[in-house]
């Protein structure tokens, strides 16, 4: 079926949806991330921030992220009919109507920016409307069904919520919430490529241009170990710029390695175009590693672990 006849007959929708249709436009497993990494930057900020500030910060947040979770359902409802993935979604599926999920992610998106402003700092809130900004325009609209470097430059997108939520406690944006974006911006590529990897059919089918779809499984398989080769050394960063202290030194390299070892099996299988199991697990891998990486420097912020300065890493 053609992108541009899913997209007619999806206008033609005409439905009551319930409270769970709504929250699936939401992306809640995004969102989750989204808002933990979110709730590091803030806690690891120098300086205070009144508890319940922090949490109309992060209820800002979480609105933002679904805005631009419902707006990306709206713009990609067309494709996202033809994939078995998000075939299910709440415009395909017929629940929702694609104008009213047009204007609830609008009405989400400048109320959550506004609230953001008024009510905890409007560098916060800057920050805020350039992520949902960019999610929509420069990932959603322009890259995505563009360029296969979509997920590379869209990807920085993800990586702004700890650094909204170090403004919301600093006013500010320093060199240290910038690693924080830097660790979520060179772990995307890998992340999402390995998902690709396996749903590359998927992606052919909606003539979404991905990695895999363009260049092929060997190529994506590749990069994800250059990438790789690159995260891990950047998560180091917190240590140089004193943002984290020695037990999140150990683990992070620890588990950059682990990081490592997934990403080598997927390029040892690259003759394997049809095995799938070292990018799936690579992909499960890479969010327990996000995961893992932020909390331990929660942990740390919260436990007041003393920091290291190591200017040569």
């Amino acid at each position: 079926m053609a992108v541009s006849s899913v997209r007619h007959s999806l206008e033609n929708v005409s439905v009551i949806a319930d409270v769970r249709d709504f929250l699936a436009l939401l992306k809640p497993r995004v969102m989750s991330l989204v808002l933990f990494t979110s709730l590091v930057g803030l806690f690891v900020a120098p300086g205070h921030i009144h508890p319940w500030i922090g949490l109309v910060a992060l209820v800002c947040i979480a609105m933002g992220a679904g805005a631009a979770g419902a707006l990306n359902m709206w713009f990609d409802a067309d494709i996202d009919a033809l994939m078995t993935r998000t075939a299910t979604r709440p415009i395909p599926r017929g629940s929702i109507p694609a104008g009213d999920v047009l204007g609830f992610g609008i009405a989400l998106a400048c109320g959550s920016v506004l609230m953001m402003g008024v009510l905890v700092n409007w560098v916060a809130s800057i920050l805020l409307a350039v992520t949902i900004a960019f999610y929509v325009f420069v990932y959603t609209i322009w890259l995505k069904r563009r360029s296969p470097q979509n997920i590379v430059i869209g990807g920085a997108a993800g990586a702004f919520p700890p650094m909204i939520g170090w403004a919301a406690v600093t006013g500010s944006v320093g060199i240290e919430s910038i690693v924080l974006f830097l660790i979520i911006f060179m772990w995307t590529p890998p992340h999402f490529w390995a998902l690709a990897l396996y749903r590359s059919d998927d992606y052919a089918r909606a003539g979404v241009p991905m990695m895999p779809v363009v260049y092929g499984q060997v190529e994506t398989r590749k990069q994800i170990v250059i990438y790789s080769l690159l995260l891990v050394p950047t998560t180091l960063l917190p240590c140089a710029v004193g943002l984290a202290g020695m037990p999140y030194l150990i683990v992070s390299a620890v588990l950059g390695v682990l990081f490592i070892a997934f990403a080598t099996q997927i390029y040892r299988d690259r003759a394997k175009i049809g095995d799938y199991r070292s990018a799936k697990n690579l992909f499960a891998y890479s969010i327990v590693y996000l995961f893992l990486i932020f909390a331990m420097l929660l942990v740390e912020g919260v436990s007041g672990v003393q920091r290291l300065s190591l200017p040569w890493l």
